[in-house]
């Protein structure tokens, strides 16, 4: 973990921070113009591929959880494309609903069987 911004700036991969927001704001631009065409396959798969791996090496490794979409509820991402992108994804590895439901897990700081308080 870096303690000041100063640090992350001087860091190798600092850069990558500076570039999220310009990614989602590019992103989101594309898709309202409908020319999601103009940024080829690869680059999409690369750039998802590092953000999983990022994600689960920060929340395995950290052994804590962060919201995974930017925004709040689907104001950046709807169900539908969250969805149609979870199902290529595990058609990519050969895999399918029943492997996703075995390694699906119950964030621990949300508990569905009782509120909060009260066990």
């Amino acid at each position: 973990m870096f303690g000041s911004e100063t640090d992350r700036k001087n860091d190798l991969y600092g850069w990558i921070d500076a570039a999220a927001p310009e990614l989602l704001r590019a992103s989101r631009e594309l898709v309202e113009k409908n020319e999601a065409h103009r940024v080829s396959d690869e680059a999409v798969a690369q750039i998802l591929t590092a953000a999983i791996r990022l994600y689960v090496a920060k929340s395995d490794g950290e052994e804590r959880t962060f919201p995974p979409i930017a925004g709040e509820r689907d104001s950046e991402m709807t169900p539908t494309e969250l969805l149609s992108a979870v199902s290529e994804m595990l058609r990519a590895l050969h895999l399918g609903p029943m492997e996703l439901a075995l390694w699906y897990r119950r964030r621990p700081d949300q508990d569905t069987y009782f509120p909060r308080g009260k066990s």
